[in-house]
């Protein structure tokens, strides 16, 4: 839709001297997730896979498992007050017997780009929510080496970071280090929902075997999603928190921070990296 950068005016100072010009910054736009044309959710996004977000989304709050689960995905028209189209508002219309959990107090309605899911009582729903329990039983491995070349391969596909600067990435792997699928947002969670959106859509959830990289941190979401979706390996070029390492170890994903050149940090299966 051509909205994923916007051009602003920005005075540059460098050595001393000022200058005007225009600077491309990412876009960060709204985006409403309704259900079955209710409202759930609204989160501050990158425009574009708006429809792979919102069921990547959905698969995370366990309200989706197969592609079979959605009649259909639409743009509201008539969102505002003039009718028109904006664009961010997305209607996930669920298929006939599919049943609608009761999602709305385990999430709050607003989500910044930053944060969503967060709290020690997620644990528990994510215990009793998950469609994909086998992530312990995942037999994959990865080398070391493999892993720690990941980061580069991520950062050297991230076309619009390369313009503003400003965006997480989320990236999919085999454990070969083929990259799979790479999505960019604002945030974090976007990112890896975008990811785990189009893989449901095209009907390959769960994601066993394969490995999910983040550019940021690994946060007790992040972790979340990635079990939801039945991933056993999560790596992050920072750091986890407290929350997340739990989340780990209880679901039996491999969990990695600090993957920095030849270093990594596991905080969790670490049987899984092979050195």
């Amino acid at each position: 839709m051509g909205r994923v950068t916007e051009r602003r005016r920005v005075v540059r100072i460098r050595n001393g001297g000022a200058g005007v010009r225009p600077d491309t910054l990412v876009a960060e736009e709204p985006l409403e997730i309704r259900l079955n044309g209710k409202p759930l959710a609204i989160t501050m996004r990158t425009p574009g896979d708006d429809f792979a977000l919102a069921v990547g989304f959905l698969v995370s709050e366990g309200v989706l498992a197969a592609s079979a689960d959605v009649q259909a995905v639409t743009y509201c028209e008539g969102a505002t007050e003039d009718g028109s189209n904006t664009y961010n508002v997305v209607n996930v219309q669920l298929a006939a017997g599919v049943t609608v959990p009761d999602i709305t107090l385990e999430r709050n309605v607003y989500t910044t780009s930053s944060c969503g899911l967060c709290g020690k009582a997620s644990l528990d729903a994510v215990r009793t929510a998950t469609r994909f329990p086998g992530i312990a039983a995942d037999p994959v491995r990865i080398p070391a080496e493999v892993l720690c070349a990941l980061p580069d391969r991520l950062r050297a596909a991230q076309k619009v970071f390369d313009r503003t600067g400003g965006l997480h990435a989320a990236g999919l792997f085999t454990a070969q280090g083929e990259l799979l699928d790479l999505r960019e947002d604002v945030g974090r969670h976007n990112a890896v929902d975008k990811i785990v959106g189009r893989a449901f859509q095209a009907g390959r959830l769960p994601l066993t075997g394969a490995v999910l990289l983040v550019s940021g941190r690994a946060s007790f979401e992040l972790v979340q999603k990635a079990v939801m979706a039945g991933i056993p390996l999560l790596a992050a070029v920072s750091a986890p928190s407290s929350l997340a390492v739990d989340l780990a170890l209880e679901s039996g994903m491999t969990l990695v921070g600090f993957l920095r050149g030849p270093d990594m940090n596991i905080y969790a299966g670490e049987e899984r990296i092979t050195l």
